[in-house]
């Protein structure tokens, strides 16, 4: 997942440095540079990491020439820990290659100076498979993305030092551009529908609203995902709920960011799950609440490639699925020969990883 810093430490005044860290926490940016003297004023406006050369600050940073042993220290109190390197010369990119190895350095930032992108494309390719975050020291949003592209990984963040307010906000979006997932849909036919009783099922309400064709992926196997549609849809029953999904029992599978799944059961507020849309375009919400509540149950299989997947919703007239035009489909008109859309994964699950195991699902 791509990240964004914001430097808020080269205003002359404490006013312009606090309008920039006001407009990162506005943007929900995760980090901000700032001066030593400004951390505790900083904390004053909101809840937002501050990367420092002090051992106060949540990440610790140090410039290229001051003393590397003021990083080790900082690991040893828990802190993480970054060093600014500018590239002004092949010693200076040797130098953030070596630093890098250290083992106590979580940070690299990286500032050219008369130079292309050559420097950042060596590192990324000499650090690939370290345990280390690449960071690029960027004037504009342009910059910023094509950093975020280099040799196709690009680098994890850039640190922007904004000529205006409104670019703290562009690169805000411009980092939820990039870090969106796409999931790769397909059809299955539906081969029964058949209420079963009674249970206890889950209701997610996100801290995000959502719109005709979007919903949540949920399903009894973990191999076969099918897309629950959002309350988005105009009933004579009940009002919408764009911000909801009636998403199934307590056993089922939901697919969350990183390819992950969860139990519904396990789910709460301040989790993170995949709105997924018709198109397989996806986006990370935040859960609000969960409600558990006990509904009549309806069992629906369906066949994919000669394999039967299964999943169960509640039994009622506003639950759907999408059918493979991307419209909602009521589970009470659902019939056997409908296609709907489903996310199939040949790969087991093992606390919600997906491995490659042979694991029977039934």
């Amino acid at each position: 997942m791509k990240f964004g810093w914001v430097c808020a430490a080269d205003r002359d005044s404490w006013e312009d440095r606090k309008e920039i860290v006001k407009m990162a926490l506005e943007s929900s940016i995760p980090v901000v540079v700032v001066r030593p003297e400004d951390i505790e004023k900083v904390r004053e406006l909101g809840n937002i990491k501050v990367a420092s050369h002090s051992l106060d600050a949540d990440i610790v940073l140090i410039s290229k020439n001051d003393d590397i042993e003021f990083l080790k220290e900082a690991k040893e109190k828990g802190k993480e820990t970054a060093i600014y390197i500018p590239i002004e010369s092949k010693e200076d990119e040797e130098f953030a290659s070596e630093v890098a190895r250290f083992g106590f350095v979580d940070y690299i930032v990286i500032e050219g100076r008369d130079w292309t992108i050559i420097p950042l494309e060596n590192l990324i390719a000499d650090l690939f498979n370290r345990d280390v975050k690449i960071v690029a020291s960027v004037k504009d949003l342009k910059e910023a993305k094509t950093s975020y592209e280099i040799l196709e990984k690009g680098t994890d963040g850039v640190l922007l030092n904004p000529e205006k307010l409104e670019d703290v906000k562009e690169l805000s979006k411009l980092i939820e551009e990039l870090n969106k997932e796409k999931v790769k849909l397909d059809t299955a036919v539906i081969t029964k529908v058949e209420p079963i009783g009674s249970g206890d099922r889950v209701c997610i309400d996100t801290c995000s609203l959502m719109k005709i064709g979007e919903g949540m992926l949920v399903g009894s196997y973990s191999r076969g995902l099918f897309l629950v549609h959002s309350e988005t849809v105009e009933n004579p029953y009940v009002d919408t709920r764009p911000f909801r999904v009636n998403a199934g029992p307590v056993h089922a599978y939901i697919l969350c960011p990183g390819n992950k799944t969860k139990y519904l059961s396990d789910l709460k507020a301040g989790d993170k799950v995949l709105i997924v849309d018709k198109d397989g375009n996806a986006r990370e919400a935040i859960v609000g609440r969960v409600k558990i509540e006990k509904r009549p149950l309806i069992l629906i299989e369906a066949e994919y490639k000669g394999d039967k997947i299964r999943t169960i919703l509640q039994n009622a007239e506003t639950i759907r699925l999408v059918g493979e035009d991307g419209k909602p489909i009521s589970v009470v008109e659902l019939k056997p020969g409908d296609k709907v859309l489903i996310k199939y994964d040949e790969y087991a699950r093992h606390f919600g990883m997906a491995i490659k195991e042979s694991i029977i699902e039934k």
